[in-house]
């Protein structure tokens, strides 16, 4: 990270912070609870980790086109993170510092693949809006998310919120209200998880630096 770029967990508690300002207090309680439901849902100790196998996948990306992990791994590391869609601002941030951190990502050869149960013409708008320059997959269903055991289901009072602010449901084609953690994996060549960041609190984020640095060690 340059010395003068800002890390992403700082700019992430600058959008805490500004939540907490602004936010009545039945909101933040619901909030908090939901937080607390995927804490207490046990995902963390289901969800693949590091020495665990990177299960395959093929998902289509923004442009419909089919793109596999384990062909990817052919040509170095992979670096495969979730968010939960374009209308989550913590996301945007993340992807934004991801893009800036890219070139140092790239350098130690590996790719960065970003995957979203939004449907692939949400996810499309979310990679202009975001100039970013990685694969972004539409993981629809959340079926791949499913494997990595990284999905959860919103409570009620949070799937309320989302769906009447911004109609979630439309972004994923789904009623579900099963969303992914915020996870990040470094896989390498052998398709082992060498790096796992796994947060129940969505607003926490693998810090890109980190994922540098772990790459270095590869």
């Amino acid at each position: 990270m340059d010395k003068n770029q800002q890390s992403l967990k700082s700019i992430l508690n600058e959008k805490k912070e500004d939540f907490n300002q602004k936010a009545d207090e039945t909101r933040k309680e619901i909030y908090q609870e939901g937080i607390k439901a995927v804490e207490n849902s046990g995902i963390l100790s289901k969800a693949k980790n590091v020495g665990d196998t990177a299960p395959n996948f093929i998902l289509n990306n923004a442009l419909g086109e089919a793109v596999e992990l384990y062909d990817f791994l052919k040509k170095g590391s992979v670096i495969l993170t979730w968010y939960r869609g374009g209308w989550c601002p913590y996301c945007n941030l993340t992807l934004h510092q991801m893009q800036l951190e890219l070139p140092n990502f790239e350098a130690y050869g590996a790719t960065l693949i970003a995957l979203t149960p939004e449907l692939p013409d949400k996810s499309l708008s979310t990679i202009e809006k975001n100039e970013l320059k990685f694969e972004v997959l539409s993981d629809l269903g959340n079926e791949v998310a499913k494997e990595y055991g990284t999905v959860f289901k919103l409570t009620d009072d949070v799937a309320e919120i989302y769906n009447n602010a911004f109609d979630m449901n439309a972004y994923n084609g789904d009623d579900s209200n099963e969303l992914p953690l915020a996870a990040t994996y470094i896989i390498n060549q052998k398709g082992r998880i060498v790096y796992a960041f796994l947060d129940t609190d969505y607003r926490n984020r693998a810090e890109p630096s980190e994922i540098t640095k772990n790459l270095k060690k590869l």
